[in-house]
C-alpha cells in the first residue's frame, strides 16, 4: 500500500480505546472487562444462552469461552446448567449477583455508544457497519 491510512491499524486503535473504557467500567465491580461485556451480552439476551452463543458474538476460540465462563461461575455472575437431552451442552444463567450490576451495564454501554457515535449521520453509521461486516466476511 502507499498510502499512510490501514484500516487493520485503526481498528486495532480503536479496538484498544473502547477495551480501555470497557476495562474502567469494570473497576467500580469485581469482574474483568470481558467478563463484564459477556454478562451485558447474557443480560441483553431474551432466549436461552449457551457457550457457543458467546463463543460467537465475541470470536472465542471454545477453550478461552470456557475459561471466561468458568472464571464467571466462580465469581458468583452466573451459573451453567447441564441440558438434559444432551449433557455437552449448558444453559448459562445470571446469578443473583450479576442483577445488581445490569442497570448499570446497560447505562455505561447507552453512554459509550452515544461518545462513539456522536456527530456521525445515520447513513454514515450504515455505511459503516456494511464496511465492517464486509471486512470480517474477507477475513473469516
Amino acid at each position: 500500500m502507499t498510502h499512510d491510512r490501514y484500516a487493520a491499524r485503526y481498528i486495532s486503535k480503536l479496538a484498544n480505546k473502547l477495551r480501555r473504557k470497557i476495562d474502567a467500567f469494570s473497576t467500580r465491580s469485581d469482574m474483568s472487562g470481558a467478563e463484564g461485556k459477556a454478562l451485558h451480552f447474557i443480560l441483553a439476551q431474551k432466549g436461552d444462552v449457551f457457550q457457543k452463543d458467546i463463543e460467537e458474538e465475541y470470536g472465542l476460540r471454545p477453550s478461552t469461552a470456557t475459561e471466561l465462563l468458568q472464571k464467571m461461575e466462580r465469581g458468583g455472575f452466573i451459573r451453567r446448567e447441564v441440558m438434559p437431552n444432551d449433557a455437552r451442552m449448558k444453559k448459562i444463567l445470571v446469578a443473583e449477583k450479576a442483577l445488581q450490576y445490569k442497570n448499570v451495564m446497560i447505562d455505561d454501554i447507552t453512554r459509550l455508544e452515544a461518545e462513539l457515535t456522536q456527530g456521525i449521520p445515520p447513513d454514515e453509521l450504515d455505511t459503516f457497519f456494511r464496511v465492517m461486516e464486509k471486512m470480517m466476511e474477507n477475513i473469516s
